[in-house]
């Protein structure tokens, strides 16, 4: 009985934390909606779509548009209370001294989102839509854009870069419970570097340059994320110790 009491404290719990993160993502796409205007504004005016004429193919192009950057909007704001609801919920089976340990990831997953999706935007975006650009200029094509697959486009390269730049993060907190190790990392790295190149490679323009601007810092992620775990499992380490 006093399990079936405890299991129905977690789930209201879960649905107080659920709720949070619905309220603060209607709150932020409507937000999004309301910003949409400046934000496209800002992204017609960047070097990148200065060449380009938005046409629009369809009646629902602009508000599909207007809904993919008000998502946008409400993923960015969402995330750093999706994180800090998790971690409230957790809380009550750690320990102070983990409570106060743990609590960084929040802004810090924040901070690499944010790093991610600037990185992706002023960097890759602009040498992948030059790359593009030249290619069809060279072979005498007339570009002629829809707003859909413009924003699109840039979607696809942002988000998964993006996610890629939490790496750091999730790879220091599977260390903390116990599942990840800085030594299995050492021996993953062959592996990992060749999994990296691969994405690398397949969200630029196939030349040398594009590549390495992509795959170097992506190599960089997976060494911080080692050293980090180092870290974190030499803290887990003595902290067991001292509990010895």
């Amino acid at each position: 009985m006093e399990q079936e009491l405890t299991l129905i404290g977690h789930l209201n719990e879960l649905r107080k934390r659920i709720i949070i993160v619905l309220v603060a993502f209607i709150l932020s796409i409507t937000a999004g909606f309301l910003g949409s205007p400046l934000i496209l504004e800002f992204i017609k005016n960047q070097p990148s779509a200065q060449m380009i004429n938005w046409n629009v193919f369809g009646f629902t192009d602009g508000f599909l548009i207007y809904f993919k950057c008000a998502v946008l909007i409400a993923i960015l704001f969402t995330l750093p209370v999706l994180l800090y609801q998790l971690w409230a919920f957790v809380k009550p089976g750690l320990t102070a001294k983990e409570a106060k340990g743990s609590i960084i990831y929040v802004p810090i997953s924040f901070l690499l989102f944010i790093v991610g999706v600037s990185f992706s935007y002023f960097v890759v975006f602009p040498m992948v839509i030059h790359f593009m650009s030249s290619i069809n200029q060279s072979i005498g094509a007339i570009e002629t854009y829809g707003i859909s697959q413009y924003f699109t486009f840039m979607f696809n390269i942002i988000l998964p870069i993006s996610i890629i730049f939490e790496m750091p993060v999730v790879i220091v907190f599977l260390t903390k419970i116990g599942i990840l190790n800085p030594f299995a990392l050492k021996k993953m790295r062959k592996i990992s570097y060749f999994v990296l190149v691969i994405v690398g490679v397949s969200i630029t323009p196939p030349d040398f340059i594009s590549d390495v601007l992509i795959i170097i810092p992506l190599l960089l992620l997976f060494e911080l994320s080692i050293v980090c775990s180092h870290w974190t499992y030499k803290k887990r380490m003595r902290d067991s110790k001292d509990l010895n």
